[in-house]
């Protein structure tokens, strides 16, 4: 199976979201990595088909999927970044509700909800309501009813919104471990959710994909730019405010920091192994 995006365009009245993307996907899992409002929720919808491109095409396997109607959505699994649930449901009943609407044969439905439920750690909840969830909660609901048609192409919108360390470690072997037979897109802010287990991560700003790569090629970008250093406190507001801080420690009189940056910042400063997060820092750092 073969995704491509070809000159994808959306412009609203007073702003460029999405500028000429072009790129190919097939079967593994890709990151589309940026900051909030780079684009990467309206690019996802252009993918989704939930808003029309000003310009471009979005094509499966060829066809442009603005004419492939039900065929398409039944290959398409979708977790928006806000997602809308009915707060007296209960877990199960919501899920063979969503089935309903995507048309799945009940007996399925019913098979299918039971394994997902299991599958996102929500079993013992089946039968309560859903206004009792917390936001984790409610969130590995979405990721199940995301995977209810068994979709060849599964996009999750900052799927990890709301989970707390152990349920996002839980995640990302979850989808891991789905990536053989499907094109999987997560978009985030988040590094760490993307950083290992991602074959590709597409770095996006302004509307553009300004890299696109593994992880260990792109952090090679920020190769013998990334420092460490000791800063006397009292000369540490001028620093910081002036260069791109990844960490800092205070520690007595001085702040142990770990800079990005394409020269020495510091005397004494000395060179440490990049990081994906690093690069992510030095490509955003003008928006932070």
């Amino acid at each position: 199976m073969k995704l491509e995006l070809e000159r994808l365009s959306k412009h609203f009245k007073n702003k460029i979201a999405v500028e000429e993307v072009n790129t190919v996907l097939t079967e593994g899992i890709y990151g589309f990595l940026g900051a909030n409002g780079a684009g990467k929720t309206t690019l996802i919808q252009m993918i989704c088909g939930i808003i029309t491109p000003t310009a471009g095409e979005v094509k499966l396997d060829g066809k442009n999927t603005a004419g492939m109607g039900e065929d398409y959505r039944d290959l398409l699994g979708y977790l928006p970044q806000e997602f809308g649930y009915t707060p007296g449901f209960t877990a199960k009943d919501f899920l063979l509700y969503i089935a309903s609407i995507k048309g799945l044969e009940p007996k399925f439905a019913k098979r299918r909800t039971k394994e997902l439920l299991q599958l996102v750690n929500l079993g013992d909840e089946a039968d309560a309501k859903i206004r009792t969830f917390s936001g984790g909660m409610k969130r590995r609901l979405g990721i199940a009813q995301a995977l209810l048609n068994d979709p060849k192409l599964l996009i999750l919108d900052e799927p990890t919104a709301g989970l707390d360390p152990k349920e996002r470690v839980y995640f990302r072997n979850l989808i891991s471990g789905m990536s053989r037979d499907k094109i999987i897109i997560i978009s985030t802010h988040i590094v760490s959710d993307i950083e290992y287990i991602s074959d590709r991560i597409l770095v996006m700003k302004k509307g553009r994909f300004i890299l696109d790569g593994p992880a260990e090629e792109l952090v090679r970008e920020v190769d013998g730019m990334v420092w460490e250093c000791r800063v006397p406190q009292k000369e540490w507001p001028g620093f910081e405010q002036e260069r791109c801080i990844a960490n800092a420690h205070n520690r007595e009189h001085m702040v142990e920091a770990r800079v990005v940056s394409p020269k020495r910042p510091y005397e004494g400063a000395e060179t440490v192994e990049p990081t994906l997060e690093d690069l992510y820092l030095e490509c955003f750092w003008d928006e932070l």
